[in-house]
Parts: C-alpha cells; sequence; structure tokens
C-alpha cells in the first residue's frame, strides 16, 4: 500500500466520522445546522464524493424546505428475517443483508412502509433505503437514504424509546447516495418493497438540476 492509499483511509475514516457528527447536534437550530455541515465538508472535505473538479464552483446542495409534517411516528414490526442481495455495481459488489422488520408510518394520509435492512456483514447495521414519487423529476432517481447507523447517519432522524417498537423517523433529514453526485460511486440503492406511493417533499433534492 502506497503513502497516499493510507492516507485516503484516513481521510475516509474522518469523512465518516465528521459527518456521523452532523447527525448528532441536537437544538432548536439542528436541520439547518446540518445542512449547512454538510455543504462545508461537500465543498472542501478530500473524500467529498462531489467531483474535484465542480468544488470550486460548489455552491451547495438542494433541499426541501423544512416541514414538521414529515416527521412521523412509526412503529417497528418484525420482519421474516429472510436475505436479500443488492449487487452495487461498483467494488463493493453484491450487499448482502436481511430483512429485520418493518417501520409503518402515515404520510399524506396513506399507510405507508419500509423494509429495514440489517447489514450481514457488519453484524447488524440498520439500513433504510427507500424512492418515492419525487424521484426521478425533483430528487434522485436511484432513491434516497432515510438513515444508515453502520454509518451513524441516524441521530437525528430515528427516534427511539427503549424496550418499545415505537419510533420517530424524520424525512427532513434524508440524503442522497454519493452515486447521485458522481460516476465514479457505486451504492446500494432502494429495493422495489422500498417504494413509496406517495410524494416525500423533505429532504435533499437532485444535485444538479440539468
Amino acid at each position: 500500500m502506497t503513502g497516499t492509499e493510507a492516507q485516503a483511509y484516513l481521510d475516509l475514516v474522518d469523512w465518516r466520522r465528521r459527518v456521523g457528527d452532523l447527525f448528532r447536534t441536537p437544538g432548536p437550530d439542528a436541520l439547518s445546522g446540518f445542512r449547512k455541515g454538510r455543504d462545508e465538508l461537500f465543498r472542501t472535505h478530500p473524500q467529498s464524493p462531489i467531483e474535484p473538479s465542480e468544488r470550486g464552483t460548489f455552491a451547495g446542495l438542494r433541499y426541501f424546505d423544512a416541514d414538521p409534517a414529515y416527521r412521523v411516528p412509526a412503529r417497528l414490526e418484525p420482519g421474516d428475517g429472510s436475505e436479500m442481495v443488492i449487487d452495487t455495481g461498483g467494488e463493493d459488489g453484491a450487499i448482502r443483508y436481511r430483512r429485520l422488520g418493518r417501520v409503518v408510518f402515515t404520510l399524506a394520509g396513506q399507510e405507508c412502509r419500509l423494509t429495514v435492512l440489517s447489514l450481514v456483514q457488519y453484524a447488524g447495521g440498520l439500513f433504510v433505503p427507500f424512492r418515492d414519487r419525487t424521484s426521478g423529476p425533483e430528487t434522485y432517481g436511484g432513491g434516497r437514504y432515510l438513515f444508515d447507523t453502520a454509518k451513524d447517519t441516524d441521530g437525528l432522524v430515528l427516534e427511539v424509546t427503549p424496550g418499545s417498537p415505537d419510533v420517530v423517523i424524520d424525512f427532513n433529514y434524508a440524503y442522497n447516495a454519493s452515486c447521485a453526485y458522481s460516476p465514479r460511486w457505486a451504492c446500494p440503492l432502494a429495493p422495489p418493497e422500498n417504494h413509496l406511493p406517495v410524494e416525500v417533499r423533505a429532504g435533499e433534492k437532485t444535485y444538479k438540476t440539468g
């Protein structure tokens, strides 16, 4: 391994810590602070998914306005434990998940369900990718991520009460996978069972409009 490769690993550790910190800073201005901090990381960090040639003119990520209607109570129902394989098409190859359960909630007057996936390789990290009716026209066509506990992107998104299946989820923090910014990246995207029948006009929009 070269010095450059070793440095890249250290930079990745730092990137994940800093991103995780953004998801763990509560307060009345938590969402605006999250978005400002994320813009700064995407603009300056060596592990930013933004192409290096674009960072000098990077004007920030695009978001829907904050909307408390997308912070919703939900209930975790047990899953059947069956496995799912998502092929990223990149270096990570096929990633194995287990269907831990489903979060059930109501949006726009409709009952919705999202499968909660448990990463088999990483001893139980929880991951929820999703698509909705904004995917393509306004948000990344492959869908977005609600949270990924293996990467600490859940602190302000998933409110848990110990011993209870009742949770609160916040779509205002929904974010794009790295492949939304550059073809250099390959990412696991939402399976068909996580395609929502409603518009989720909250969280991150497409990176580029044209």
